[in-house]
């Protein structure tokens, strides 16, 4: 399984989310929102929806945020 979580900096949720995947050994590709790297218009090219982050996505599949992903990961256990 592959994850990618849209992110920024001091976001408590984010943190949580990236601890999780780690927790399950689910490798991620953190996209953290700076302005250098990652720009909240490229976030929502992606989530057009998006107004909060974590956006988490699994195998190409937008889960949400981490409340989100802690059911689906508890779901699919």
């Amino acid at each position: 399984m592959q994850a990618i979580v849209w992110s920024k900096d001091h976001c408590p949720f984010c943190d949580q989310a990236k601890a999780l995947l780690k927790m399950k050994s689910i490798e991620f590709e953190e996209r953290k929102i700076d302005g250098v790297n990652w720009t909240k218009e490229q976030l929502l090219e992606s989530v057009p929806t998006a107004r909060t982050v974590p956006q988490i996505f699994l195998d190409d599949k937008l889960v949400g945020g981490f409340t989100e992903l802690k059911q689906h990961l508890t779901e699919s256990a």
